[in-house]
């Protein structure tokens, strides 16, 4: 295992938000809720209006598999945006590592309420669980290294904001949100520019303060990263005989990141290299939906 060399430099990847971003989950509950409902609302549940109206009911949310739980605030305004009078009481802390089938949740409130948001919140709260299972997995598989996980762009539509925070609460990193909060240049951007050393000028010239990462594929480019002045280089698919030493001519001059043909039989070989981090699409796309009920008590 290579030892953490202590010198300082700009990690990008470093801390982060540690709750999740208001706006966009109003966004993404309204969204589902939308998805489901059409554009009748809770009204256009036709279902639910078998119920009468003044029907009040409790309800228990059980996990059936171990899991991070992951996604409480998601859920809660899934059933607040239809019915205020909904209470949730959760028996289950939010990033809690829970190993045995259990109670998570108890509902009361109006029955139609409960009926009409029960599929949207249990899709939030079981998409995001399974985000932060996976990422807790990697994670896990880290421990004792230096090098962290990072999440990436894979994300699925719609609900980026949710799975860099089901990420951070599987113990993971969040990599640039999306095209406008860093620069990430890329091959085809080297050449439309001439150069890494000209694609990092510019990026210098337009970024306002973002910082930048330039992805390299063999130790020339790594060279020519580290000369323009990369915050961040990415080690793409490199052998590892040179990942190790690009990790090392890296360090204490930006932050080093390997990604491509990462899986768990190859992360620990990667991890060995003493690279800060790892990029992982896998914690977002391949993606197991936690097993998660409501049962109408």
């Amino acid at each position: 295992m290579t030892e953490h060399n202590p010198e300082t430099v700009r990690d990008p990847f470093a801390g982060g938000p540690a709750a999740p971003d208001p706006d966009a989950l109003a966004r993404e509950v309204d969204a589902a809720l939308a998805e489901d409902l059409g554009p009748g609302g809770a009204a256009a549940d036709v279902t639910a209006a078998l119920v009468p109206a003044d029907r009040r009911a409790r309800a228990s949310v059980v996990l059936k598999e171990p899991a991070v739980l992951c996604g409480r605030a998601w859920f809660e305004r899934a059933f607040a945006r239809l019915d205020a009078n909904v209470r949730i009481d959760w028996q289950a802390a939010e990033g809690a590592r829970l190993d045995t089938p259990q109670t998570v949740a108890t509902l009361e409130g109006p029955a139609r309420a409960i009926l009409c948001a029960e599929r949207s919140a249990l899709n939030l709260l079981q998409t995001l669980s399974g985000t932060a299972t996976e990422t807790a997995r990697w994670v896990a598989r880290l421990e004792g290294f230096h090098t962290r996980i990072l999440d990436t762009r894979k994300t699925l539509p719609g609900l980026r904001h949710a799975q860099k925070y089901a990420v951070r609460c599987g113990g993971g990193h969040n990599h640039r949100l999306g095209l406008w909060d860093a620069v990430l240049i890329k091959e085809n951007h080297i050449a439309a520019c001439g150069s890494i050393a000209a694609a990092v000028e510019r990026a210098r010239a337009l970024g306002a303060g973002r910082w930048v990462e330039v992805e390299t594929e063999n130790l020339d480019e790594v060279d020519q990263a580290l000369a323009a002045g990369a915050d961040v280089i990415m080690l793409d698919e490199l052998p590892h005989a040179d990942l190790a030493t690009a990790v090392q001519r890296i360090r204490g001059r930006a932050i080093s990141e390997a990604s491509g043909g990462v899986s768990p039989e190859t992360l620990l070989q990667i991890a060995e290299t003493g690279v800060d981090y790892i990029s992982v699409g896998a914690l977002t796309k391949h993606l197991h939906a936690i097993d998660l009920s409501l049962r109408l008590d």
